[in-house]
């Protein structure tokens, strides 16, 4: 007996002993200092710098500019000829919430019925997600997961309240590495007034009455408005009372911060009424609002400004949403709300085509969006608009070290991201698509 429980110990005790060496490679392993020297450095705080140095500590830039020390130590990346820059950050996909959309076994971006305050997307992401490699080659190292987002890859129901967005860091074994922030938006699909619907069932177009359209409308706008009042009220009978006249509620939880405008709501509406009519909504019921896709938004783009409503508009790439609207009435829409002083940035909507969002923002630029304007659009406007400003988006000391390592300019379609850093840590550049690539660029030539 003493033999067997003096061989438990002992076996602990390794274990205990092999946890803590684990423990401190991790630590030494995050502590490592990198420096990328002789790059030009695009800050997006300020000039660029034409010869500069970076350095990265603990996960974090502790100091760039022309004239910066390199640490004793530090792993050194010869920049000389390479650009460096912000990772780009995509503002609304349904990243590791959806992989393949066919197969309803690897889907988990929308719950079933319309009010889901409760659900947040975080609780859902798999980090080990074929689209997040593929993303991240492509330059981008943070992104929001957006549960009930539409898109390409999201076809279905959505539901009124979607549940709550999460910014996450596109590298990570598990969802607590990956977490920039659990909860930055409430997803709200604003009801449109629909005459016309399509029958799956059937493949054909069901026509119904403005009368009835309406009258549907409205009750949704209702259930909406009912909704926030119970959470106003639930909000007032925190803390008071007790456990036996008190009874908590996970969705009304779910929307207190919303209707104390601690939490913003990403709106998602793409007609000019429809617009208009959620703007309204938000400023009687106090709401913080994000516009979400934003079709139409051009038509209403001096209520946003004077609204001070923020955008995140869809990808430029698309067909026109009406068939008498310019074939680009898409790629003009970001200077036109530029111009206007309406903050907005680009975002791809689904997981498929997330890795060409910065040439979503380039071919703005090709029709009339000044260029330094849509690199802050993949980049800094994203995370001001979700309050990460003071996290991620420009190059300063103090902040994660999310960085890119270019050969050229990060919009452009043929540029090759060399280095990309997460957190502080080397990523791999490794994915399905380069994998792919080789294998069948290898591939033995026929006789």
């Amino acid at each position: 007996m003493k033999s067997a429980l003096s061989t438990s110990i002992r076996v602990l005790a390794a274990v205990a002993g092999l946890a803590c060496f684990a423990a401190i490679a991790s630590a030494q392993s995050q502590s490592t200092a990198y420096a990328i020297t002789h790059a030009k450095i695009f800050t997006l705080s300020g000039a660029a710098i034409e010869d500069g140095t970076i350095v990265i500590q603990n996960g974090k830039i502790a100091s760039v500019g022309g004239a910066v020390e390199v640490p004793a130590g530090a792993q050194v990346i010869d920049g000389k000829g390479l650009h460096v820059y912000p990772g780009l950050f995509d503002p609304v996909t349904q990243m590791g919430l959806r992989e393949i959309a066919a197969v309803s076994a690897t889907v988990d971006s929308a719950e079933t019925g319309a009010f889901n305050p409760d659900v947040v997307a975080a609780d859902a992401v798999l980090p080990s997600s074929e689209h997040i490699r593929v993303t991240r080659a492509a330059g981008i190292t943070e992104v929001l997961a957006v549960p009930a987002s539409g898109g390409l890859d999201s076809a279905g129901p959505a539901g009124v309240l979607g549940g709550q967005a999460s910014a996450i860091h596109l590298s990570g074994w598990t969802i607590s590495d990956m977490l920039l922030k659990k909860s930055v938006a409430m997803v709200l699909n604003w009801p449109e007034i629909e005459t016309q619907t399509f029958d799956f069932s059937t493949f054909s177009r069901k026509q119904k009455s403005f009368a009835d359209a309406k009258q549907e409308y409205e009750k949704q706008v209702d259930e909406l408005t009912d909704w926030l009042e119970r959470a106003r009220h639930y909000a007032q009978a925190l803390g008071h009372g007790g456990p036996g006249d008190f009874q908590r509620d996970v969705k009304l939880d779910a929307l207190v911060p919303v209707t104390r405008g601690e939490l913003p709501v990403l709106v998602f509406a793409d007609k000019a009424r429809d617009i208009r009519n959620a703007v309204e909504f938000c400023e009687k019921q106090k709401l913080k609002m994000i516009l979400a896709s934003g079709v139409e938004a051009y038509k209403v783009k001096d209520l946003l400004r004077s609204k001070g409503i923020p955008v995140i508009l869809g990808p430029t790439l698309t067909l026109p949403r009406e068939e008498d609207d310019p074939y680009d009435r898409l790629l003009t829409q970001p200077a036109e709300l530029s111009a206007a002083g309406v903050k907005f940035a680009f975002g791809s909507f689904d997981n498929s085509f997330a890795r060409r969002l910065g040439q979503q923002a380039a071919n703005a630029v090709a029709h009339g969006l000044p260029y330094d304007e849509a690199l802050k659009a993949v980049t800094l406007y994203p995370a001001q608009i979700f309050g990460l400003a003071d996290q991620v988006g420009t190059l300063e000391s103090g902040k994660i070290a999310n960085i890119i390592v270019t050969n050229g300019d990060p919009l452009e379609l043929t540029t090759e991201v060399r280095y990309i850093f997460i957190k502080g840590q080397p990523s791999s550049l490794d994915n399905k698509h380069k994998a792919l690539y080789e294998k069948y660029l290898h591939r033995p030539k026929s006789q």
